[in-house]
């Protein structure tokens, strides 16, 4: 099994997560709202929100898997990170950079992969929202699209999570409402496009 290759700016993309204070934080329903509208938008039985830290990537939200983590080098997450488009494996068996790691080859028997890159303000990319089968299959572009403007979307949860965090710490800024109100609107916009229903 390949190890993914380190982004370029790595430190600095690690300060950045780290300045979210998001790592090793509890569930929360805003996160899982949005991997849930990814498995059912786009019909598959897993997805993640994962961060990926020095050494493993961290799931913020786990939908269709128990697992809260899993070693950095066994991420697909970590090869999404490198680039801003959506990284896609259509059949992971085929892939040599996949087709050996333990996600593959056992549970949760990983075929399908299609990740788009959380992308702070600064650029950096700090994980990935991801869709995940056990089939091999292909997504379309407006699909690719939808996982572009979801993980926008979380970002956008993140830092404001962060604005919140530092006014409850007795810091500034204040907590954008007007941006948490937006991303709220849009989440069940995104909802109702889909045909789900409300968020």
């Amino acid at each position: 099994m390949n190890s993914p290759p380190i982004p370029r700016e790595e430190a600095a993309r690690l300060k950045v997560l780290r300045e979210l204070d998001v790592l090793d934080s509890a569930p929360e329903l805003k996160f899982d709202e949005f991997t849930r509208l990814v498995a059912e938008t786009l019909d598959v039985p897993i997805a993640l929100i994962s961060l990926i830290d020095e050494d493993r990537q961290w799931f913020k939200s786990h939908y269709g898997i128990d697992a809260t983590e899993t070693p950095r080098e066994m991420a697909f997450c970590a090869y999404a990170i490198l680039d801003e488009e959506v990284f896609v494996v259509e059949d992971a068996t085929k892939d040599p950079r996949f087709r050996d790691n333990p996600l593959v080859t056992a549970d949760p028997n990983i075929r399908f992969y299609a990740g788009a890159p959380l992308i702070a303000p600064s650029g950096h990319k700090l994980g990935t929202l991801c869709a995940i089968d056990d089939k091999p299959r292909q997504i379309e572009g407006d699909k690719k699209l939808f996982l572009e403007i979801l993980a926008q979307h979380v970002v956008d949860v993140l830092k404001t999570r962060k604005l919140r965090l530092d006014q409850n710490r007795g810091k500034e800024p204040p907590v954008d409402k007007e941006l948490e109100a937006t991303v709220k609107a849009e989440i069940e916009a995104l909802f109702q496009a889909s045909g789900k229903g409300s968020a």
